[in-house]
């Protein structure tokens, strides 16, 4: 389960940051938010069939499976959840190393 929720990417700033990188960053917080709601919208079918499989008359030997597809909505909410604000906080320090190199490096270029 740790695999699934942990990120295997250490994010650096090791130069100069360019244009490309500035829209590269910003399309993958785009793919972020993407991805969760692809993770909502999944839960959500999943919680839905499984309120279906309570209303369905006739089948009452198949409501453990609505009660499986209950859980499994809300675990892959869960997961949705924090593997977005983990990539978001990733994400978000990346972005203030970086504006804190160029910083940094302005005020030596005015120094000098």
């Amino acid at each position: 389960m740790k695999k699934i929720l942990k990120s295997k990417h250490k994010f650096e700033n090791r130069e100069k940051i360019i244009l490309r990188d500035f829209l590269a960053l910003e399309r993958t917080r785009l793919a972020n938010e993407r991805t969760l709601f692809s993770y909502i919208r999944t839960s959500l079918y999943l919680f839905l069939g499984g309120i279906a499989l309570f209303q369905i008359t006739g089948f009452e030997r198949i409501k453990w499976l609505g009660y499986v597809s209950l859980a499994l909505s809300v675990i892959i909410l869960i997961i949705g959840i924090f593997r977005f604000n983990h990539l978001k906080y990733k994400l978000k320090k990346y972005y203030f190393n970086i504006k804190n190199d160029e910083i940094e490096t302005n005020n030596d270029e005015s120094k000098a």
